[in-house]
């Protein structure tokens, strides 16, 4: 389990993979142009690799998200 701020700011372009499910608050995440927003019971999946490089933000003061990432 993850939890974002709107304090958190990505210092770079993510390019691992995700596999996640919003529990609380809403975020954005920038597919290099394209933003889509993630609401609470959303599920994502955002394979990795320089093609799906993405840069999540916070728009609620708390974001709670379950994050499966390959380790």
């Amino acid at each position: 389990m993850a939890e974002f701020t709107k304090k958190f700011v990505e210092p770079d372009w993510c390019k691992k993979g995700h596999i996640g499910y919003i529990l609380e608050g809403q975020m954005e995440i920038d597919f290099d142009g394209k933003v889509v927003v993630f609401k609470p019971g959303d599920g994502m999946f955002i394979p990795a690799g320089e093609k799906h490089k993405h840069n999540a933000k916070a728009l609620t003061d708390k974001v709670r998200v379950i994050l499966v990432e390959d380790v």
